[in-house]
Parts: structure tokens; C-alpha cells; sequence
């Protein structure tokens, strides 16, 4: 079945996202795939879709809260509409300046098509002198640059022409100690060697192949439940696993039970929601440095 591919264009506000998103707009002209583009405003008025609207371009704006929080419900009637009536080949997604990397991915992969999605990374842009100043941000505003940083599959580090040569190399060091897993890129206006970001992707069938070259911290799995499973069995998986699975959500059915209860899990938290009508059994997951061949065992186990 073909994938979707999505990137996800994290970073602070005036960071440089959207001069980025025009550059792979139009490396994807030239390479004629169909693309989508859903962008993120805090405000009810968006500033940058005129930037990349265009007709080869399915442009989805989501406006009046952040992708994470209370807009969630919009993203995922927009996503599903997207795949069933664009059928693209690529979707960019633009998030607002104060989203968190996590959550972002946790918003995008509902569990009705997940399995239609192939996540290849988080491309985060990093404005060089915000960074040198950020102690004068508020300590929300200072954590939430750093965890855009921690969770980056690839950081463009943007407006290295004002910066001197010392400044560069001690911005390198400090995003590198905090991420030594992302290609780290020193630039202006976004440029980037698009062949490099092509390379990239988080799903978990590349993160399980030995000749992947990049290791990406955050990644994602779905899981496919066939049968019904034991309750019990089920919280006793839960109990198991590594405090680095941050999210699982999706539909689960107990052996007990004609309709599948949808499934809620944060940081160790589950909780759950009886449905009135059968659901696809999706479970989706979103962790760090996870080997989820072992996971999917467990889970198969379940089903024995």
C-alpha cells in the first residue's frame, strides 16, 4: 500500500519554516509529485499561506489554536480528508512557532490511518541569534526552543552571516551536545541541500533496517490488532514498558467486550474510552531510541 510521505517543519517563530517550506515547494514542482501543505496559526488570520499557495499545491490552514492542543479534532477531519480526496504523494505540515515536537506527532498519526502515513522526520529551523540570546526568553519559551532541538531529525541553523566564526563553532557544540543524533546545518535563509532531507525518515520499518545510516531519536510504530486480547494481559504490556514511550493511542478490543474501547497513554497514564460501533484496531506509538521489533512481539503475544 502507498504511503503518504509528511515532514513536519518545527522551530520557533521567525526561524526561517516557511522560507524552508517554499525551497521544498519547489524542489517538489520539479520533481512533479502531488503535494499538500497544512499550515498552523496561532491567530484566526494566516501570514504565510499566500507564500506557498500554488495549483499544483493542496493547501490545508488551521487556524486559531496550535496543532497540539485546540485544533487537534480540525487536523485530523483535514488530514483524513486530505488522503482520501488529494491522495498526495507528500504532505509538508507548518507548525506554529510555540508547538512542541511530540505533540505534533501525536496530533498528526490518529489511529483511523496512521498506517497510511510513512513519517520521515521533524526538520527544524533555528534562528543563530535568537539561540545566543535565548537566556533573555522566559524559562517556557527557553525549554520549548531546546525540546524542538532534542526531538529535530535534521536543524537548520539559520543567519550565520551575523554571526562571527567563534559564535558559529560554540552554537554547533551546544545543539550538537543536545542532539548528536541530527544532521546539524549552518546556513542562511534556508538553504539546504534538499537531497539530504529526502534521506531522512523515522517510520519504523527504516529505523529497523541495519544500513540506515542516520539515527533518529523519536520514532513511531502501528501495530495492527487481528483479535481480541485479555484486559489484563494488556495493562500487564503497559506495566512494562520504558518510561521513552511517551504516546500510544488508538483502538483496542477485550475479549469481554463486543466493541473496542479507543485507548489514551501519556507518560504512563492509560486511559479508556468505550465505542458504540467497531473501529479499525490501530495502535499507534510514539517513542525515543525504542526497538519496536520487540514491542511488536509482545503485542503478537497478546493475540496467541
Amino acid at each position: 500500500m502507498k504511503k503518504a510521505e509528511v515532514y513536519i517543519l518545527s522551530g520557533f517563530l521567525g526561524s526561517g519554516k516557511t522560507t524552508l517550506l517554499k525551497r521544498l515547494l519547489e524542489d517538489e514542482q520539479t520533481s512533479g509529485r502531488k503535494t499538500a501543505v497544512m499550515m498552523n496559526e496561532l491567530g484566526n488570520v494566516s501570514i504565510d499561506s499566500d507564500a506557498v499557495a500554488g495549483e499544483d499545491v493542496s493547501l490545508k490552514e488551521l487556524l486559531g489554536g496550535c496543532i497540539c492542543c485546540s485544533i487537534q479534532d480540525k487536523l485530523e477531519a483535514q488530514l483524513q480528508g486530505l488522503l482520501l480526496d488529494e491522495k498526495p504523494d507528500v504532505i509538508y505540515i507548518e507548525t506554529t512557532g510555540a508547538a512542541h515536537p511530540v505533540e505534533v506527532i501525536d496530533a498528526i498519526l490518529s489511529p483511523l490511518f496512521a498506517d497510511k502515513l510513512l513519517i520521515k522526520g521533524i526538520l527544524t529551523t533555528v534562528d543563530g541569534t535568537r539561540w545566543m540570546d535565548r537566556k533573555l526568553l522566559s524559562p517556557q519559551l527557553q525549554q520549548l526552543i531546546l525540546e524542538q532541538v532534542r526531538h529535530a531529525d535534521f536543524i537548520v541553523i539559520n543567519k550565520m552571516n551575523e554571526l562571527e566564526a567563534k559564535e558559529q563553532a560554540k552554537i554547533t557544540f551546544e545543539i550538537q551536545s543536545i542532539n548528536p543524533y541530527a544532521r546539524c546545518l549552518l546556513t542562511n535563509y534556508s538553504q539546504v541541500p534538499l537531497d539530504q532531507l529526502r534521506k531522512l525518515s523515522v517510520s519504523f520499518e527504516k529505523v529497523e533496517q541495519k544500513s540506515q545510516q542516520i539515527k533518529l531519536n523519536l520514532s513511531t510504530f502501528v501495530y495492527q490488532f487481528k483479535t481480541a486480547i485479555s484486559h489484563t494481559e494488556f495493562e500487564d504490556f503497559l506495566k512494562s514498558l520504558p518510561d521513552s514511550i511517551y504516546r500510544i493511542k488508538g483502538y483496542v478490543k477485550f475479549d469481554y467486550s463486543d466493541f473496542p474501547f479507543l485507548f489514551q497513554y501519556s507518560y504512563g497514564m492509560p486511559i479508556y474510552l468505550k465505542e458504540d460501533m467497531n473501529m479499525p484496531l490501530n495502535l499507534v506509538f510514539i517513542g525515543e531510541d525504542i526497538s519496536w521489533g520487540e514491542i511488536e512481539t509482545q503485542l503478537g503475544n497478546l493475540e496467541l
